[in-house]
């Protein structure tokens, strides 16, 4: 039935109107804080499929938009999600200067390609859930379940005073409180390659700052040497790092590991006073995140002691936990899952396999706190996101419509 309804659907999808769709939200800059340029199209577009879109701001002047399509009834609820903002494009058009890709919000195809900010991070993924059901009505397709989409913004953190999920925080507390209808399952249309992301890993970011006491060079006997301390802290971490690798390794996620971002330290002739560093902690599904903050300030305290020697340590990247990120898994052999991965298999080759995402988005929400089975799928590849190489493949997410819209069709029931 799978393939038969791919085969079906195929030739009835639209391309000029799917790109155009897709040309159209890349050309709407949504840098963070400012999604209501994008929400504003895809009031639009949502109105135009009958989805009755709702928008509430998250924070003042930032909308998150949500809208659903009714069924027939006796069906489950699927839920599509995807973040609004993007990264900047700071760079863009000097990098491309004389060249067609030089505008970021054209979504000039160029060696088969759209390219420009947001095309796979994930302006693509959210198109393609929106032309699936298109497709579908094209196809006189009716659906048991409800389809529902909700579009939130604040996911990325490039920007001073964003990124820590201010989005998809309102929007999970309006299904916890009965305001917006708990989905049965969802897709977070993050740029999989049109694989299937069962799990992710978790993180943490730590910025530690220790203190010593400057003192002139010619007399270092009277300083305490921060930069010292922090070399034998560093080290400390480094092991650790190779400790925390060994332990484990998951299925779909791979090893942990500490990664020593930044330093900085010293700059006069003296002993250094200070002396900071940045490192970053990713963690596999099943760790608690609390155990792993202590574990890690542990090992940096113990190795910076020294007497005169004070550490700070700060978590600048809160998202569903004060400190960062949790990392989130769910059950790869779901019914669910498997119609998804199906509808893939059978439009286009190659595609479909379940994967870990190498990076962290929002999907603990929905796992975690709403206890929403979810998974990452969309069209884009996430090696060139947050670059001036971003782009999606245009037959790719061609692909990914057809097999949205499949999987809706066999995961909502066909009326």
């Amino acid at each position: 039935m799978t393939a038969t309804l791919a085969q079906r659907l195929t030739p009835l999808l639209n391309r000029d109107a799917a790109i155009d769709l897709l040309r159209g939200a890349v050309a709407r800059q949504s840098v963070t804080g400012n999604e209501a340029n994008f929400v504003s199209y895809l009031d639009e577009r949502m109105t135009a499929l009958s989805l009755a879109p709702q928008l509430a701001d998250f924070l003042p002047g930032r909308p998150n938009i949500w809208g659903e399509r009714k069924g027939a009834g006796g069906g489950p609820r699927l839920l599509f999600m995807g973040h609004t903002d993007t990264v900047h494009v700071r760079g863009w058009a000097e990098h491309w200067q004389d060249d067609p890709r030089g505008d970021p919000f054209a979504g000039e195809i160029v060696d088969g390609a759209m390219w420009g900010r947001g095309t796979g991070d994930l302006k693509a993924g959210i198109a393609a859930s929106l032309a699936s059901l298109d497709l579908l009505d094209a196809a006189g397709i009716r659906l048991k379940g409800d389809l529902a989409y909700a579009f939130i913004g604040d996911e990325e953190s490039g920007e001073p005073g964003t990124g820590v999920s201010a989005g998809v925080k309102d929007y999970a507390a309006r299904v916890t409180a009965g305001e917006i209808s708990k989905p049965d399952f969802a897709v977070y249309v993050e740029p999989t390659r049109l694989a299937v992301y069962a799990a992710q890993m978790g993180f943490f970011i730590a910025d530690v700052k220790i203190t010593g006491k400057s003192a002139y060079f010619g007399v270092p006997e009277q300083g305490v040497d921060a930069l010292k301390a922090t070399h034998r802290a560093l080290a400390a971490v480094w092991r650790h790092s190779d400790e925390i690798a060994a332990r484990a390794s998951h299925d779909l996620v791979g090893r942990a590991f500490a990664l020593v971002t930044g330093i900085e330290g010293g700059g006069f002739i003296a002993v250094p006073g200070e002396c900071e560093f940045s490192l970053i902690r990713k963690l596999l599904p099943g760790e608690s995140l609390d155990a792993a903050v202590a574990e890690l300030e542990t090992v940096i305290r113990d190795g910076a002691e020294e007497e005169g020697i004070s550490v700070e340590i700060a978590y600048p990247a809160g998202r569903d936990h004060s400190h960062g990120g949790s990392p989130a898994e769910i059950d790869a052999s779901l019914t669910e899952v498997g119609l998804l991965t199906a509808a893939l298999e059978a439009t286009i080759a190659g595609r479909g396999a379940i994967q870990g995402a190498p990076y962290w988005s929002e999907s603990p929400f929905l796992i975690n706190e709403i206890g929403t089975p979810a998974v990452y799928c969309a069209p884009g590849d996430i090696t060139n996101c947050h670059t001036f190489e971003e782009r999606v493949d245009v037959e790719e997410y061609f692909a990914g419509v057809v097999a949205f819209a499949v999987f809706i069709a066999n995961y909502c029931g066909v009326a």
